[in-house]
């Protein structure tokens, strides 16, 4: 069942996450892809994620596709225009891709390329919008399209934001999405139901999925990596301590992304699985979840 076929029947979704290879060599993808694309409604292709180049996303999707996946596409503002934004959504469509993921972009120096001039000629909310404009018949000009898009686009959110004035500040930002015509969000990872609990009253109203992001530990040190570097992401203590005492990491943190899944599905519409290298264990991660 795809992304938009599930939505549209109320159930559960569930999404994954493959990062296209540093080369040409697309067999790994391809292998999981293979894995995945039943057990999913829809696969997110990373768009050189943390400013690494990589293997376009279109690429990949199409891939994707031909396997019978459904490939959600995703495509930042910060290595293009306006312009290219534009033509790239256009060729998506022309390619069968449909489900769009709208990101602004980490920052070039995070990256391999460190010397790349950064774009952002626009940010999300501006390519949210010209998706809708596409979809419309016409570009961000006002120029007719001969032959619109149908695509169907998504957003992100980050309810773990550190501070006060970050946590509403990312409110803000979500209405701004759902405005410029977001159809749903996939969430920043996270690691306790009370922190989606909070987002979820204040973002119901607006009648949108939200799907929980899902990173599954590998290690103590992973933990705290993350609550050290990667802004409104916070692991508990005591899942960091689990993941120190445990004698098999890889059974355990599988196990607590299972555990996750179970306590955030009765408070969004689905989950994300992040699964950064361990693609091949989500479906033993939605073993653990009883999916």
């Amino acid at each position: 069942m795809t992304l938009q076929e599930a939505l549209k029947k109320g159930k559960f979704v569930i999404t994954a996450e493959i990062a296209p290879p540093k080369g040409t060599d697309v067999a790994d993808v391809i292998e999981i892809g293979k894995v995945l694309r039943h057990l999913v409604n829809a696969i997110n292709v990373t768009d050189q994620q943390s400013s690494t180049m990589r293997l376009g996303s279109m690429a990949v999707c199409v891939l994707l596709q031909k396997l019978g996946a459904d490939p959600i596409y995703q495509l930042t503002c910060r290595d293009r225009n306006r312009i290219a934004l534009q033509s790239d959504l256009l060729s998506a469509h022309v390619l069968g891709l449909r489900n769009v993921l709208a990101l602004t972009g980490d920052l070039p120096e995070l990256g391999d390329h460190y010397q790349a001039k950064q774009v952002y000629d626009i940010d999300s909310v501006h390519l949210l919008q010209a998706i809708a404009k596409l979809n419309g018949g016409f570009d961000m000009a006002g120029s007719e399209l001969k032959g619109r898009t149908d695509l169907f686009p998504g957003a992100v959110a980050n309810p773990g934001a550190d501070t006060e004035a970050a946590y509403e500040l990312q409110l803000i930002k979500f209405e701004k999405k759902v405005n410029a015509g977001a159809k749903f969000f996939q969430t920043q990872a996270l690691f306790d139901v009370g922190t989606l609990d909070r987002f979820m009253k204040r973002v119901s109203r607006f009648n949108v999925p939200v799907f929980a992001g899902i990173v599954p530990l590998k290690s103590a040190g992973m933990a705290r990596f993350m609550n050290k570097n990667i802004p409104g992401i916070h692991v508990p203590e005591d899942l960091i301590q689990h993941m120190a005492r445990a004698d098999d990491k890889e059974i355990t943190g599988i196990r607590i992304a299972g555990n996750l899944i179970r306590q955030f599905k009765g408070y969004c519409q689905g989950v994300h699985i992040m699964a950064i290298g361990w693609e091949k264990k989500v479906p033993a991660i939605l073993n653990a979840a009883g999916l």
